[in-house]
Order: C-alpha cells, then structure tokens, then sequence
C-alpha cells in the first residue's frame, strides 16, 4: 500500500528541513495533548479557588498539592497552563479555519471572475492588510465583546478577520495566473459551468501553499491571542483560562521578586509558537520544490551473468 503523496515526500526529504519539521511537530503535539485531556492532566478547574470550602493559599510556592504554585488570584498555576493550551488550540484552530474557508473562496472566485467583483474585493482586502494586524484585532475585540460577549468564538472572530486578506490575495493571484490555462480552456470549450471549473479544476491548483500559510498564520495568531489577553481585550478570566491575561496579572508578581506566576504561562506562549513556526518553515521547506532536498534512493543493479558470452565481451 502506498503511502500518500504528502507523507511520501515529507519522508523522503532530508536535510536540516526535516528536522525542523519533526521537532516542531513534537511541540506541537505535546501542547495538543494537553489541550485535548486538560480535565485527566490538569488536577484542578481553570477557574478552582478552592477545595471542599478551603480556599487556595495565595501566591504559594510548588508543593504536591500545587506543583507550580499559585498566583495572586488563588488559582493553580499548573492547571490554568493546562487549560491555557486547550484555548489558546481552540481559539488558533478556530481563527484559521474560518479565515482560510473565507480568504480562499473569495480568493478563487475574485481571480477567477475579474471585473468590478474583484477590484472592490482586492480594495477591501488591500485595505484590511495595510492596518497593524493587532490594532485591526483590538478594534475587531472591541466591537464583538459587546455583542457576543469575550468567550473563545469572539476572541476567534478577532483573529479571524486579520489572516482573510493573507489567504485572499495567495489564492487570488495564483487563480489569475492559472485561468489562462490550456486545461482551463479546455474545460471551457467543453461547456463547464464557471463553478465546475473552480471546483474542479483550479480549486486544487491553488490551495498548494495554504497549509504552510496556516502553520505560519497560527503561530502568529497565537502571539496576537496572547496580547489581546495581555490587554484585557482578549478571554474573559471566568470563560476560559488565557495565558496573557495570566501574564499581565502576574507583573506586579514579578517586580516583588515572585516569578513563578509569568515564568509558566509565559515559557508555554513560547514553546507554542517556536513549535508551530518550525512546522511552519519545515513545511515550506519540504513542500517547495525548489527549496527542498530529496533524499537519494538506491539502486540495485541485477547480478552480472558471467556464463553469457555477450556479457563476457
């Protein structure tokens, strides 16, 4: 059974490429981890200040019961990172999910149709892009936290509209250059409707380079997520534990000499995003064809047959 054509060539790469990739998807995965068994892994709630009626000591040093410690609010340090993963995962995943789904529809349609659908659509998008990508989400965070409250979907929402404009003008200049193509005419000539002809045949031509912009779009994403909470603009602390909020409420902590409460949520802001940038390059470095380095495959030679005269000549 043959594996699949993805697989095939990330396995088949060598080079410093594949290993920035594996260890990327390393932290990756273990971060994924612990967003999907936050209940079995963390031993409290994200919001738990205390148990059956005795409230947790404040700003405790780690001890068995609170392996990390505890911050200025009571909460368990160890268990609001375990849970941080789970939302930052939710909130990334959500953001660019949404944005891809957007920017390459409207991407593949605006390239492919032309006219005054596509330069209105290439203003507004051009428009977006040319604002800092965290002022156009603390503007977004501002006009949704009135509306749909500050939970994950709004915080999502924020970061949703900053990465459309990316993922439209990738699929957009790819589809103006592959219109012209010879098995786009064809499919013309034949009478294919426009929208067969975006869905079947240009839909996969141009969708090539989304994923590598997704893994560099979530790292991003999830640095804008963490200032947002750094901000107060992002997750509400009783929705969802936010490692910036955790971060902003743990400066007055760390001038009077307790780094614990910033050192932990500030060390996973981290690692998550070097891992998801290293999967990010790795990918772009293996899925290009003009940065990659296959590895050399064997080749045996059948065994010479000396008893053949014409062999032996």
């Amino acid at each position: 059974m043959r594996a699949p054509r993805f697989v095939s060539t990330i396995w088949n790469t060598k080079g410093m490429a594949r290993w920035i990739l594996l260890v990327g998807v390393l932290i990756t995965a273990v971060f994924l981890l612990f967003a999907l068994c936050a209940p079995w892994i963390a031993p409290y709630d994200f919001n738990q200040t205390k148990v059956d009626g005795v409230k947790f000591p404040k700003l405790a040093s780690p001890s068995g019961d609170h392996w990390l410690g505890t911050n200025d609010q009571f909460y368990d340090i160890y268990s609001r990172v375990v849970w941080g993963a789970r939302t930052a995962v939710l909130v990334v995943l959500l953001s660019i999910v949404l944005s891809a789904i957007v920017g390459v529809l409207l991407g593949l349609v605006s390239g492919y149709v032309g006219g005054w659908f596509d330069r209105i659509t290439l203003f507004l998008m051009d428009a977006l892009y040319s604002f800092p990508s965290l002022l156009l989400a603390i503007v977004f965070s501002f006009m949704l936290r009135e509306r749909i409250g500050g939970g994950i979907v709004a915080a999502a929402l924020s970061l949703t509209a900053i990465y459309i404009p990316q993922y439209y003008r990738v699929v957009r200049n790819t589809t103006v250059a592959a219109r012209e193509a010879t098995y786009v005419e064809a499919a013309k000539a034949i009478g294919a409707k426009p929208a067969t002809i975006m869905r079947k045949y240009l839909f996969g031509n141009v969708v090539q380079s989304v994923p590598v912009i997704g893994t560099l779009n979530a790292a991003d994403a999830l640095g804008t997520l963490a200032a947002l909470g750094f901000l107060g603009l992002g997750i509400a602390p009783n929705e969802a534990s936010d490692w910036g909020y955790d971060l902003s409420r743990a400066l007055d902590d760390v001038s009077a000499g307790n780094f614990a409460p910033a050192l932990w949520p500030g060390l996973a802001i981290i690692l998550l995003v070097t891992g998801l940038t290293l999967v990010g390059e790795g990918l772009n470095e293996t899925l290009n064809p003009a940065l990659r380095r296959r590895r050399l495959q064997k080749v045996t030679l059948p065994p010479r047959d000396t008893t053949d005269p014409e062999v032996v000549r």
